[in-house]
């Protein structure tokens, strides 16, 4: 049966949040009416999905523990034309998901993310997951291409073809980095528009750890590095190779010239060896770099069979805003 442009799923994933998640369920019911909601409960102990189920959503579960495990469960079993993801811990702002579905719509964004702004007395976003978070997402930027102000929101809308077409290999917080890059590397229109942050009601407590999950997060990136510019990646291996090999071995070289003799002969045989792993880390990455470009190319065909569905969306009480920024990879 073929879906209606209307269909818009909201996703809320949730570990232990029975104080908040029935707000976060009626203000959503109350931002779009139309909007089918989904809590996903992932291994909660204090009635987490008895409080999503009275307030009206529909309740899934996910036994694996991680927010990437339950994010690569709802995009599995979830079909809608536009996907709105949220935390279920009442600091997102419900009203702003008409305003993000309309700019993603209007301007053919396959994701909006809504960058955070504190509101009340800034005690929301705490300074060294602000700090954090301005790291991680500039060395995204740098190393990935055009980067948003905010990368590690929990609060975006997708399109189909986005959710469909997007692997979900994380199965932590980290699954936030995860989808940017994947956007970037495919070069799909991003757009980012402001929405109002607030803090935890009292009671409620973070599930967040600013340096495990900063440390998570950037190991994380250093694998999509690996994985996705392998030959930028080992090409600075071989370089770095190079340069101990040539430390070690000019030395030798210059005595060998000078006395003709080699008294030194580990030294030489260890820089000789080094020459050949740079050489050899400098193929792998040519190699991998052509393995990679045709794994990029399969992943942009599947995700272009999936046709851009939603554009008319009937989005209640939302008028289409511009996007503050938009962001695709460099070529």
């Amino acid at each position: 049966m073929p879906l209606t442009t209307s269909h818009v799923a909201v996703l809320v994933p949730c570990h232990n949040e029975a104080l908040t998640v029935a707000e976060v369920v009626r203000g959503f019911r109350a931002a779009l009416p139309d909007a089918v909601i989904y809590v996903y409960d992932n291994n909660s102990t204090d009635g987490t999905a008895d409080m999503a189920r009275e307030a009206g959503a529909e309740v899934r579960f996910e036994s694996r523990p991680g927010k990437g495990s339950v994010v690569r469960r709802m995009f599995a079993d979830i079909e809608a034309d536009w996907y709105v993801m949220v935390d279920g811990d009442a600091t997102y702002d419900a009203s702003s998901a008409p305003r993000l579905i309309a700019a993603a719509a209007e301007g053919r964004f396959d994701m909006v993310n809504a960058a955070r702004e504190e509101t009340g007395h800034g005690g929301a976003y705490r300074p060294g997951h602000r700090f954090g978070n301005r790291v991680l997402t500039g060395l995204v930027g740098r190393v990935f291409g055009t980067q948003t102000r905010d990368m590690l929101s929990g609060y975006k809308v997708f399109s189909r073809r986005f959710v469909k077409s997007f692997p979900a290999m994380s199965a932590g917080f980290e699954i936030e980095t995860e989808l940017m890059i994947h956007a970037l590397e495919l070069r799909l229109p991003v757009g980012e528009i402001a929405a109002p942050y607030s803090e935890r009601p009292e009671g409620s407590t973070s599930k967040l750890s600013t340096w495990r999950d900063g440390f998570v997060i950037l190991r994380l990136i250093g694998v999509l590095v690996q994985r996705e510019r392998p030959f930028e990646f080992f090409s600075i291996l071989a370089g770095l190779l190079a340069v101990v090999a040539l430390g070690l071995g000019l030395p030798v070289v210059f005595e060998f010239i000078e006395t003709g003799l080699v008294p030194r002969l580990p030294t030489a045989v260890l820089a000789s060896a080094l020459v050949l792993a740079a050489l050899l880390s400098f193929a792998v990455g040519l190699i991998l770099q052509a393995v990679t470009h045709s794994r990029r190319e399969m992943k942009r065909l599947a995700y272009l069979a999936l046709g851009f569905g939603g554009v008319s969306a009937a989005v209640p009480s939302a008028r289409p805003a511009p996007a503050l920024s938009s962001a695709t990879s460099r070529g």
